[in-house]
């Protein structure tokens, strides 16, 4: 079996586990850190997509788009903290208004 299928997979568990982290929890960080979670799975497959046969080598342009797509990532998280930092040093809590659980429900 070649690395790529294996990298594509791991991918794919990756962003499943984001996508359950990103629906389970409510607090702000973990959102932030599943988003995350599924950014890195979601590299992963299109850098394992990107392979081309082995006498040829990796195509460059995904490869080009990946690293991209890392700092693009990187500045959205760091955004995100700020955002979710702001909203706790507002409300003092760390979940938003609409995520958390009605007392009559």
């Amino acid at each position: 079996m070649t690395p790529f299928p294996l990298y594509a997979l791991a991918g794919v568990a990756l962003v499943a586990i984001g996508l359950h982290g990103l629906f389970a929890c409510v607090h702000l960080l973990r959102r932030i850190l599943a988003v995350n979670i599924i950014g890195g799975g979601v590299f992963l497959v299109f850098g394992a997509v990107a392979a081309r046969d082995p006498a040829s080598g990796p195509d460059p342009v995904p490869h080009a788009m990946v690293i991209t797509g890392i700092v693009v990532a990187v500045s959205a998280t760091a955004f995100a903290l700020v955002l979710a930092w702001r909203i706790h040093r507002a409300t003092g809590r760390s979940t938003l208004a609409e995520d958390d659980p009605s007392p009559g429900a």
